[in-house]
């Protein structure tokens, strides 16, 4: 009888729980998992679920419906689409700003920057979706800047978000335009600057910044406003610092 009480209790508690849903962009996944355990330290009878993808695919599914309270985007152009569709409950707000970076599994000698990808002994350059992926834009605003696009065409492999890249640049490619928060994981900060990857020179490409949007089905969700103002506070901008984006201070 006292655990036939026990469970129901779990379960009237599991329903009454509040509840996020967050499209997630991919670059933010590698900071994510402290980002929610400092919120859950906070409101821990919040629950959390995020759809992680790149920000344009993120973007059409909400367009289409998918019931997300908040949208984590890599870019600004995405959120303000939706704000502009009157999807969201206010503007959208830029929370951090990424860099990029060029990435190699081996050593490398990167001291002639990206025109190391012109190198009779690279291969294969993975970078994101040009399309969808707004890192994978900004990989391409800097190839083109530097002619480096056309002549290296050959060589380019897509992947259909910057996490993937990732995942090519340690099986499939010699290099990889990458995240520079995706070295501060686990599988990637081994890897050492200089020897195994370089910065792009942020006046190569439009600055990244990331924003955040509240979602219209969040309008009544009390927990999706206490996630999306913990986002901008203090705290997590902290969090987000240490994996090497740059906040607004």
């Amino acid at each position: 009888m006292l655990r036939l009480f026990v469970l129901i209790s779990l379960i009237i508690l599991s329903l009454s729980a509040e509840k996020i849903k967050l499209a997630l962009s991919s670059n933010v996944a590698y900071a994510f998992e402290d980002l929610k355990k400092a919120f859950n330290k906070k409101h821990p009878h919040i629950k959390i679920t995020s759809s992680l993808a790149s920000s344009g695919k993120l973007t059409s599914l909400i367009l289409h419906g998918a019931p997300y309270d908040i949208f984590i985007s890599a870019d600004m152009s995405y959120p303000q689409y939706l704000y502009e569709k009157k999807l969201s409950v206010s503007k959208p707000i830029v929370y951090a700003r990424g860099s990029l970076v060029l990435f190699s599994q081996k050593q490398r000698d990167f001291s002639q920057g990206l025109a190391l990808i012109s190198h009779s002994s690279i291969k294969k350059i993975a970078l994101a979706n040009t399309i969808t992926a707004p890192y994978g834009k900004a990989s391409l605003h800097a190839l083109k800047k530097l002619n480096l696009f056309t002549k290296n065409k050959h060589k380019f492999i897509y992947a259909s978000n910057i996490s993937q890249s990732i995942t090519y640049a340690l099986s499939a490619s010699e290099l990889a335009f990458i995240a520079k928060a995706s070295l501060y994981s686990k599988t990637l900060k081994s890897y050492k600057k200089n020897i195994h990857w370089i910065e792009v020179d942020s006046s190569l490409y439009p600055a990244l910044n990331q924003g955040i949007i509240l979602l219209k089905r969040a309008r009544k969700n009390k927990a999706a406003k206490k996630f999306y103002d913990f986002m901008l506070n203090k705290e997590a901008q902290e969090i987000l610092k240490k994996y090497g984006y740059n906040i607004n201070d």
